[in-house]
């Protein structure tokens, strides 16, 4: 399994790459044009993006979460690790993450069922990027701390 390992990193990094790119994308760019149009171009702005959206980020979710786990399990061995400082700093990044999929999951139900309004849409993504930038942060940092 060893072996594979840089393999898992690479797709868990590109998965988290095009997740977080994508919300910050829909955050930062997507909610700007609420300002130069009317509400009906926004809506169907919006219809267009999430449309093309639940055709991939689905599996990237997925990816992301099974190389996350197959990481967790080759660094921490099980739970091995839980209790020491990198163990407990890689668990609260997981929390963030569940936490991640939950309003994820919330969402996709939300958009199927036709209950995503524009303020729905808003802070949904707003939560996500932030609990993103959390992981990305520990990610980075918690080798270190």
């Amino acid at each position: 399994m060893l072996a594979w390992y840089p393999w898992i990193v690479l797709l868990h990094l590109a998965c988290a790459i095009v997740f977080v790119g994508a919300v910050a994308f829909e955050v930062i760019v997507v909610e700007s044009l609420h300002k130069h149009f009317d509400i009906i171009t926004m809506q169907r702005i919006e219809q267009a993006v999430m449309a093309r959206v639940r055709r991939y980020m689905p599996v990237v979710v997925i990816l992301l979460f099974a190389s996350g786990f197959m990481l967790f399990d080759i660094r921490c061995d099980g739970f091995a690790c839980v209790g020491s400082r990198f163990g407990n700093w890689l668990l609260l990044k997981v929390v963030l993450a569940f936490g991640v999929l939950g309003v994820f999951v919330n969402a996709m139900w939300a958009m199927r069922h036709g209950k995503m309004d524009v303020c729905r849409f808003k802070y949904t993504h707003r939560i996500v990027l932030a609990l993103m930038v959390g992981i990305v942060f520990l990610a980075k940092t918690m080798f270190y701390l």
